[in-house]
Formats: C-alpha cells, structure tokens, sequence
C-alpha cells in the first residue's frame, strides 16, 4: 500500500516585525529593511501517511500542528522540505475557514464544490445529502455571519465528508457542537476508515486518539517528538506538558503550602514499575513508590503519607502508614518506606504522586514532597475511561460458543 500523504523534511519559518509602517510611502522607502524576528513553527518534520491509514496529531497550543495541516493543504507554503498528497483533500481547519460569511449555507456549499473542483452539477447532486447531515435546512439560505459556531461545523463537517475526499483532514473542528452530532461525525468518520480512506487530524482528546488512529505524531515546539502507537504517544504528549513545567494540581486549581518542622527529611523519592525499562505500568501491573527519609535525631511521633491525584485534581487515593495498619514506633538516620501498590488499576495516563510526613494526628507536618513525582500508565488497547475493569465477554448460540478477555 502506497503513502496518501509523505511530509519530507518539511521546515516553516514566518517573520515577526516588530515595527510597522504607517503610510505607503514609508513602506516604500524600508522596503525590505522592517527588522523582524524569525520564528519557526516547524522544524525538519518527516511523516508518511499511508493509503487508509488514520495518523493524530497530538501537541500543545502553539506545537505546530495546525501550521502542518495548513502546509497539508496547500494553503501554506513550506519554507523547506516538499509535501506529497495522492488523491483529492477535503480539509476542515479553524473554525469558519473554507466559508465566506456574506453568503448563505448555499452559496457556500456550491463555492466550496467548485473549489474542490466539483462541477456545479455534481454539487446539486450531493446538495441534498449534505444539508440532511448538517441538520440546518431552515437556516441554509440564511447569511453564514449569522451562524452559531456549532452550525458553521456542522456545514463545513457536512461539505467535507459528502465531495468523496481520498484524504481528509480536521483541526479539532469534532470539539465544536453537540454531543449527538459529534457521534455522527465519529460515525462517519469510522465509515471512511472501513472503505479505506485517509485521515489525519489534530485533536487534545486521548480516548479519541487511541480509539480511531492507527498511529499518532506528537509535536513540540515545532519539533516532531515521535511517532507511534496511539497509547504510547499519548504518553510521549503528556510527558512533554510535564517537562515545559505543567503543574497538573495548580492548573486544577488545587495548591499545598504548609509549614514544615524537617525533623523527619524525605531526600529522595523513586517510582519503580514491574519491568523497571518500560519507563510506565500497564494496567493492572503493581507499582512501588519508594521514599527516602533522613532523621538527624529520634522522632517517636511519625506516619508516612501518600497521595494521587489524575491529572484534573481528582484525589485517586490518599493514605498513610496508620492507616495501613503499620505502626512505626521511631525513626532516626536515614530510612526508607515504600509504598506497595499491588496493583493499578488505571487505563491511560499520567497520574500525580505527593509525599508526606507527619505526626500520627496530622497536626505535625515534618516534610512533604508535592507533585513532584509521576506514575505513568499505558494503555495498549482501544478501549476507553480511567478504570481498568478486568472483563471477558462471551456469547453462547446453538451452532457455537465464543468468548473474548480483556
């Protein structure tokens, strides 16, 4: 099977002035002597699509990832580095793109036929089918300035997937409307993937990612971080948030400042997973979250605590050694306590891990170790949420019994 799309070595640059002209004479006259900054959104990307594959582009605002789609398209030039496409695009980007607000749901439909290089006959054959899938035929000769935002996706969601595109490209457009449309977006665009079209689209949602692509990207900073497995570069993206300073509990809004005596010290802190190179657990796998502490001098009132939190604030589990049922009498020098977590059981993500010591009633806090430290989780399926819930299902007939596991 041949590439739909090859993205070789693909650089942009655009130029940043930091002064402007103010009339056409002094435009005239500093022609080509504005000073300007360069800024590169892209950076030596290299990416092959192939026939009916369906590849996420994963990456922070500002990653570079609707500059790519746009050099996709053609609606952006490359600075360097050539793109390939074999087969007709249909492409949805920002919201609006593609529609001209002056004229109404028809006009537009029928000038982005033609753009697309549909005959005008052609286009009032599909018409029908595309304003039956917007579910806006009361508003279709109304003026587009005069859309909601969610109809504007709808019509443009509803042109792109009725001129039978080989390849078709989306910017997050899915995230406008409601919930029942966009099932029938996703509905639609699982029926492209059954008849073998292409897709590639940039969204922020894991559970879609790892759902519908065969492979993703993650972009940073105009760089290509990796391409992958759904489940593995999802990780690659929210390790990229972590290391460009993220702090998932104060973006939650949720902050720990408390006074600390450092009668008992943690000095070290460690997450160890079953197979200690993968760098993440699977789901179910057991994980151990070792603690270092140093005592200079006896402490008799002591319990070491453990929090996690997901990555939206939500306290997972918050424990201590009391609470366990382990009674520490004293400690003094260097120690260390780990924490055994048998089993978790987590699907996807990167979830939070803070650390504390404290007196048996909590009233002494001798040290803490605050969103410092990250349990990863992979999840190599396609199956979607937060808990892993051990399953099988089976289906029993006269003629055979079947049965699956998860």
């Amino acid at each position: 099977m041949g590439a739909a799309i090859e993205i070789q070595d693909v650089s942009k640059r655009f130029k940043l002035y930091h002064e402007k002209a103010h009339s056409l004479k002094e435009r005239v006259v500093k022609l080509g002597r504005l000073p300007y900054e360069e800024f590169w959104a892209l950076r030596n990307i290299d990416l092959e699509v192939a026939q009916g594959e369906t590849v996420g582009l994963l990456g922070h605002n500002g990653s570079g990832k609707s500059t790519l789609l746009k050099c996709v398209t053609g609606i952006l030039r490359p600075t360097s580095g050539r793109i390939l496409k074999a087969g007709r695009v249909a492409a949805l980007l920002e919201l609006g793109s593609g529609m001209h607000p002056e004229l109404t749901g028809r006009e537009n439909i029928f000038m982005n036929g033609a753009i697309l290089g549909l005959s005008k006959a052609h286009v009032a054959k599909i018409f029908d089918d595309i304003v039956a899938f917007s579910e806006i035929e009361h508003f279709i000769d109304q003026q587009v300035k005069h859309y909601s935002s969610g109809m504007q996706a709808r019509l443009a969601f509803a042109v792109a997937v009725n001129v039978d595109p080989e390849i078709l490209v989306i910017d997050e457009v899915l995230s406008v409307g409601d919930e029942a449309f966009a099932r029938k977006c996703l509905d639609r665009i699982k029926q492209f993937q059954r008849e073998g079209r292409t897709i590639l689209f940039v969204t922020h949602n894991a559970d879609l990612t790892r759902q519908i692509c065969d492979r993703a990207a993650v972009l940073d900073h105009g760089h290509q971080v990796m391409v992958g497995p759904p489940g593995e570069a999802v990780l690659a993206f929210r390790d990229t948030l972590l290391q460009r300073g993220l702090d998932p509990l104060a973006e939650a809004g949720i902050t720990a400042e408390w006074g600390t005596t450092k009668q008992v010290r943690i000095v070290g802190a460690e997450i160890v997973y079953a197979d200690p190179t993968a760098g993440h657990a699977l789901p179910d796998e057991p994980v151990k979250v070792r603690l270092e502490y140093d005592a200079p001098e006896r402490v008799d009132d002591v319990a070491f605590a453990i929090n996690i939190h997901d990555q939206n604030g939500n306290l997972l589990v918050g424990t201590n050694s009391d609470l366990l049922g382990l009674d520490i009498p004293s400690v003094r020098g260097r120690g260390e306590v780990i924490f055994n977590l048998e089993r978790v059981p987590l699907l996807d993500g990167v979830y939070v891990v803070s650390l504390g010591v404290h007196s048996h009633d909590a009233g002494t806090s001798y040290d803490h170790r605050d969103q410092k430290d990250f349990i990863e989780v992979l999840n190599t399926t396609k199956t979607v949420g937060l808990v892993h819930f051990p399953m099988h299902v089976e289906i029993s007939s006269a003629s055979h019994d079947t049965q699956a596991a998860l």
